[in-house]
């Protein structure tokens, strides 16, 4: 099988800053992408030109639109995401609303024409989300209930953030989709949010955890023993660049209501091997676990947040278009993936 090149629409370029979801789909096409992970928020920016504005109905027409304008393009969509802050709620007024919430997004996916949903961990405040993870794993099996009762049914797919409050590696969120054991619920691994918590320390001024590659070797070498295949629902990349001094309160970045490891995701992510941009992350040894050992095959998606994102320069869309393709094409040399389906037309663009 071919590996399919993806994008998600929010690395393209910030709404907030001007860029429309329709040039950074004609961006997306224009490089060579086959698919994109809608951003929520792409898809709110559109209610805000209707009448009302954001409210349900108004989401659903948004969604409409999307699915025509991803239809034009030959673009699949890929995901729905991300549906934040869902599981382990203290507050279980909060937790109903949330399921509706997850109702209105199971319609929103049906008319995207996407069988996807990605659930980050949540990173609310520790008094907000429990560390019981029966209550976590109990959500889970709720949300997952509401997918496969769907027709068509929704996936989940369930991303461990490196700086989740209750979940923060891949084996945690590995272990509630184990608990869970629904068809439709499933692990995405991200091989940022992979090495940004057990390699990268963007706090200390090496940029990196004490003993990170033993660290990184172990988890991967849990990661080959324990995934199946058939339960990762979506593969996401990003590098990240190594910060010239650590993230503490004199940063730039800092953000004293963000974790550094989120202030640095927020600011600082990158594509796969771009080096020259500062990239350090073990990327390449990540996806060639995944790819080769664990066998995954299907779309492997660019998620990279960055700073440049929020530029309003309207040329920013298709910079980072240019970039992810550039990108793409060294993951097709240096994994040996193979002519992917992106058209060679591209590579004149580059």
């Amino acid at each position: 099988m071919m590996y399919q090149p993806s994008i998600c629409t929010v690395s393209l370029g910030r709404c907030s800053a001007g860029h429309s979801l329709e040039h950074k789909l004609d961006m997306a096409r224009k490089y060579g992408f086959r698919a994109i992970e809608l951003f929520f928020e792409d898809l709110i920016d559109l209610t805000k030109t209707m009448p009302g504005g954001d409210q349900p109905n108004n989401q659903l027409v948004a969604a409409a639109l999307i699915r025509q304008l991803c239809d034009e393009r030959e673009l699949s969509i890929l995901c729905l995401q991300p549906f934040m802050h869902y599981e382990g709620l203290l507050d279980r007024e909060i937790h109903q609303q949330k399921i509706q919430d997850a109702k209105l997004w199971v319609h929103l996916a049906h008319i995207l024409g996407t069988d996807m949903i990605l659930l980050p961990s949540s990173f609310l405040s520790p008094s907000e989300v429990s560390s019981d993870m029966n209550l976590i794993v109990q959500d889970m099996v709720e949300i997952a209930e509401i997918g496969l009762e769907a027709s068509p049914a929704i996936k989940f797919a369930y991303e461990a953030l490196c700086w989740g409050t209750r979940v923060d590696t891949w084996e945690l969120s590995w272990n509630v989709v184990q608990r869970v054991n629904r068809p439709n619920f499933g692990i995405c691994l991200d091989t940022f949010n992979i090495a940004g918590r057990i390699y990268a320390d963007p706090s200390v001024s090496s940029g990196r955890t004490d003993n990170c590659d033993e660290a990184v070797e172990a988890s991967l070498h849990e990661m080959i023993a324990s995934i199946d295949p058939k339960k990762l629902f979506l593969v996401q990349m990003a590098d990240a660049e190594k910060l010239s001094q650590p993230l503490d309160n004199s940063h730039p970045f800092y953000n004293q209501e963000q974790p550094p490891r989120m202030s640095w995701s927020r600011n600082a992510r990158l594509f796969y091997g771009e080096n020259h941009h500062g990239g350090y992350l073990p990327i390449k040894r990540i996806l060639d676990v995944i790819i080769r050992d664990i066998g995954y095959q299907g779309w492997l998606s660019f998620e990279v947040f960055n700073r440049v994102l929020l530029d309003s320069d309207g040329r920013v869309p298709e910079t980072m278009a240019r970039r992810a393709a550039q990108s793409w094409r060294r993951m097709e040399r240096d994994l040996s993936l193979g002519r992917s389906i992106m058209d060679y037309k591209t590579q004149a663009l580059l």
